[in-house]
């Protein structure tokens, strides 16, 4: 049997932490490592804990006792740019574009709206710990659009378009390189003109907006 998704989650109300602690442990592919209601000890369990996926609420208050504090979007920011990152899919009540854009900007690999039912749920948490996108069916419509109207102009090459391929199976790198016997370096050349003949920052929307264009295979 496949190991059990390892699941860090952070959502500063307590209450709705528990309801979704007590969803969770009733999948037996997922398991809660941690929990947390700040964004700024997210970025620090997810380095110690080391999950496969973020469970990632927007809209984090500050800790009781101190200043400020960091919201869902700067704590995906700060997880995901560290080595070995986990990938973070957002939970949250916020729809707006400007929300699902500064989330996918800063690496989310998926967006999901706390009125999904719990299979859909569990399915993109499943579908993250593989790399693969998960969006709530109502953003999908305005996020394709946003890219749309941001695409740069160019047609993929095969060779990008292989890439694209492997990335859209939630593989690295380092594995992209060693399956189509490249670089790394290479690898990394032309994900950055992928990026910039779709319109996108990060490697979530890439797929997004292949799939939506059709152009993988």
């Amino acid at each position: 049997m496949n190991a059990p998704v390892r699941l860090l989650l952070c959502d500063d109300h307590v209450v709705v932490r528990a309801g979704l602690l007590a969803l969770l442990a009733s999948e037996p592919g997922i398991e809660v490592v941690g929990e947390t209601g700040s964004g700024e000890e997210a970025v620090a369990l997810a380095g110690r804990l080391r999950p496969d996926v973020v469970l990632m609420d927007l809209q984090l208050g500050p800790v009781t006792g101190a200043a400020g504090g960091i919201d869902g979007v700067e704590a995906t920011r700060r997880i995901t740019a560290a080595p070995g990152a986990p990938y973070v899919l957002v939970l949250t009540t916020y729809d707006t574009d400007a929300d699902v854009r500064r989330a996918v900007e800063a690496g989310a690999t998926g967006y999901l709206l706390k009125a999904e039912r719990p299979e859909e749920l569990f399915a993109a948490i499943h579908a993250a710990a593989r790399g693969r996108t998960a969006f709530s069916q109502p953003v999908v419509g305005r996020v394709m659009a946003h890219m749309r109207g941001g695409a740069a102009p160019g047609t993929l090459t095969e060779r990008e378009q292989d890439i694209l391929g492997q990335l859209a199976r939630g593989l690295g790198n380092r594995e992209i390189a060693r399956a189509l016997f490249i670089s790394e370096a290479t690898v990394k050349t032309h994900l950055g003109r992928i990026y910039a003949k779709l319109g996108v920052d990060t490697r979530a929307g890439a797929v997004a907006v292949a799939k939506e264009r059709r152009l993988l295979p």
